[in-house]
């Protein structure tokens, strides 16, 4: 059990984490065990609107876990899967609910999933059914949270509004110092934005493919997801043990979404809504086809010296019922656990130049390599080169600067090097790293080598263990 944990967060100034599970074994009396585990965090954020408490932002969760050590199914798969692999059935059930700067958002996740190992080095996972319903409860909140998409919205309106005095609204405003129009949140930009979909104003290109961009973003943002997906996840791990410095790490999975409830809509012969989506229980089920791969490495060049590579690959291809990806299975890049150049959701995607608060799409590349030394004692040091990026790719998204149109975006890859401190307490590693950007593909292109190597733009990344 881990209580009254401190932690870094990219909206919190200070924030405090626990956590804690409880085990009963034997429950059924047939050698299954029951996990009960919650966990929670109380956060400061000067962010918040309201302010009136320290404490200003939460979040917390439940999940129960059964496992059960043979395969649950009404047939007989033992010569499939025979007892010396080990299977297990894991039913699981959680809730979640966020409070803080966001949109407030609670999500109620089922699985029922089959584990067994046909050798010493590998695991298969098979997840038969993987549900997740995630309801957003504070969309009104949206344009005060993503301010980025709010000042491109506000910048057209100030344009249109010089070049055509009255045109908008006054209603829909107030005026800043400058005398500069600052559309309201929520009810004054929404209808701006509805009144530019209609037409309602003089856009050029440009203006309606930026406002396209914030509407089709809000819409995705905000919508509730349920998703029902069946996955399955082959591993292969060679290492011995925690101690163990020579091993290596393969892992490839595959997920598909909407499938069986597509199938049941088509045959019920269910009605499609305005935006041609079929629904179940009021919300637009998500329908996507998940690939995604991960190699690892380590080599022990002689005691505790340590040379570890990673290599990552994901995509998750929208179809039928859903034309972009949930935010919850989309891809991100940055932070400590990845492009140590950049902060989390910081970097693409592409060369975009991180438009959003939250930059995230549907494919990912990231490459890693690191050389791990011994310091002094339990102080040890790292030097690493980290490498990738995120696109969107054959989604609903039209920004070429976004998109992985070929092979030629692979120039789009982000480089960054640096520098690492972990003290090794035995139990857990504590982690300091810090990156410079080498290569960063949001620049023009003749200035994205070597031109914020310094200092003054690197970034520090806390870590809890190693990242790979």
């Amino acid at each position: 059990m881990q209580v009254l944990t401190p932690y870094t967060s990219t909206i919190q100034q200070l924030g405090i984490g626990f956590k804690g599970s409880l085990f009963l074994r034997n429950v059924f009396r047939g050698a299954e065990i029951l996990q009960i585990s919650g966990n929670g965090s109380l956060g400061a954020s000067k962010d918040v609107a309201d302010n009136n408490s320290f404490f200003n932002i939460s979040e917390f969760g439940v999940t129960s876990k059964l496992s059960i050590p043979r395969v649950m199914l009404p047939i007989n798969v033992d010569r499939w899967i025979p007892k010396y692999m080990a299977p297990t059935t894991n039913i699981s059930l959680g809730f979640n609910a966020q409070n803080n700067i966001g949109l407030d958002r609670q999500s109620l996740s089922g699985i029922y999933n089959y584990n067994w190992r046909p050798s010493k080095t590998r695991t298969n996972s098979f997840d038969l059914f993987n549900v997740q319903f995630v309801r957003n409860l504070n969309t009104r909140n949206y344009f005060n949270i993503y301010t980025n998409s709010y000042n491109q919205a506000n910048e057209i309106a100030q344009d249109i509004e010089n070049s055509n005095p009255g045109i908008i609204d006054p209603s829909l405003y107030s005026t800043s110092q400058d005398n500069e129009i600052q559309l309201e949140i929520p009810s004054g930009i929404d209808t701006f934005l509805n009144n530019s979909a209609q037409g309602a104003y003089p856009l050029d290109q440009d203006q309606t493919n930026t406002l396209f961009s914030v509407i089709q973003r809000e819409a995705r943002l905000t919508e509730n997801n349920l998703i029902f997906a069946t996955n399955f996840t082959w591993t292969r791990d060679t290492r011995e043990n925690i101690f163990d410095k020579n091993f290596s790490r393969l892992r490839w999975k595959i997920e598909t979404a909407g499938e069986i409830l597509s199938g049941i809509s088509n045959i019920l012969g269910l009605e499609k809504n305005n935006n041609e989506n079929y629904e179940t229980l009021g919300v637009v089920f998500s329908q996507y086809a998940k690939v995604e791969a991960e190699f690892i490495k380590h080599w022990q060049v002689s005691n505790d010296y340590v040379v570890a590579i990673r290599a990552f690959g994901g995509i998750a291809i929208p179809y039928g019922n859903s034309e972009s990806i949930p935010f919850t299975r989309s891809y991100f890049a940055g932070g400590a656990n990845d492009n140590r150049g950049w902060r989390p959701y910081d970097l693409g995607p592409g060369s975009s130049g991180s438009l959003f608060e939250f930059n995230e799409a549907n494919f990912k590349l990231a490459f890693n390599l690191e050389y791990r030394f011994p310091i002094l004692g339990a102080l040890k040091g790292a030097l690493f080169v980290d490498g990738g990026n995120i696109w969107n790719a054959l989604d609903n998204v039209k920004d070429e600067s976004l998109k992985f149109s070929g092979l030629e975006d692979l120039k789009e890859l982000a480089l960054a090097s640096g520098l690492g401190l972990r003290y090794d307490f035995g139990f857990f590693v504590a982690r300091l790293d810090t990156g410079f950007k080498i290569h960063n593909p949001a620049l023009s292109e003749s200035n994205r080598w070597f031109k914020e190597s310094n200092f003054a733009n690197a970034v520090f990344n806390i870590g809890i263990n190693y990242p790979f």
